[in-house]
């Protein structure tokens, strides 16, 4: 049986690396920002509740009018995760694996810099994610709000510094 601390950790950081980072077609003249290796910045980070991941990497590749993301990191307890999903800004559910708390992602472009990540499981919504990459791409702020895995309330926001 699974610890709620490495359950929620896991969760987390599947939602973040999933959730956060998007990626859009882009033109060569204007690649996408989201597109890249992003590490997250632990100390940067809030996390409601706890406890914090020990680390994230999340890896953003394009594919066709969205994107392909897969995460690895370590949750609170020192548990490695690993989680993988690709879809499309087009609002569709996707297969999202390695994920205790959610079974689909669909994907919703707000605007260059900006994108939202719905997490369901079984149909219901758990997740929402907002996605926000800086002016100068350096950095991405990943705003998660809805339910761990254990039903409790989350309201995370993770800074993730681009590699």
């Amino acid at each position: 049986m699974r610890s709620p601390h490495r359950t929620f950790a896991f969760g987390v950081l599947i939602g973040f690396a999933l959730v956060g980072l998007s990626v859009g077609s882009g033109s060569a003249q204007t690649p996408d920002p989201r597109v890249g290796t992003w590490k997250l910045n632990v100390a940067k980070s809030k996390y409601n509740p706890g406890p914090p991941a020990q680390s994230l990497t999340v890896k953003v590749e394009p594919s066709g009018q969205g994107e392909k993301v897969s995460t690895e990191g370590v949750a609170g307890d020192g548990t490695r995760t690993a989680t993988q999903y690709t879809a499309n800004f087009d609002g569709k559910d996707n297969p999202l694996t390695g994920s205790p708390v959610a079974d689909t992602v669909s994907l919703k472009r707000i605007d260059r810099r900006t994108t939202e990540r719905t997490d369901k499981k079984a149909g219901a919504v758990v997740q929402t994610l907002r996605r926000v990459v800086s002016d100068d791409g350096k950095m991405m702020t990943v705003t998660v709000k809805g339910k761990n895995a254990q039903g409790q309330d989350v309201n995370h926001t993770l800074v993730f510094e681009k590699q």
